[in-house]
């Protein structure tokens, strides 16, 4: 079982990367875009990865919007899907 302190941080990773891509994931929720237990799925993804220092690198170089996450991310897809261009 992932501790709580791996799941925030990459709650938070989840987090920035919308961010830096231009997604507002609150807004999309209540807007019916995405489901929480999605994004709750897009978490336990990137606790799964083996490059969260590369992620977090990554980000701290990028500023936002970025049109696309880094080649490695596991929640590419669901960022593609909610882009802002969509």
């Amino acid at each position: 079982m992932l501790s709580r302190d791996v799941l925030k941080r990459h709650a938070a990773l989840v987090d920035r990367m919308s961010d830096t891509l231009g997604i507002d994931l609150e807004e999309r929720a209540l807007r019916g875009d995405v489901q929480i237990p999605e994004i709750n799925d897009a978490v336990l993804a990137c606790a799964g990865c083996s490059q969260p220092y590369a992620c977090e690198s990554w980000l701290a170089k990028m500023a936002a919007p970025q049109p696309a996450p880094p080649e490695y991310c596991r929640n590419a897809d669901l960022f593609a899907r909610l882009s802002p261009d969509d």
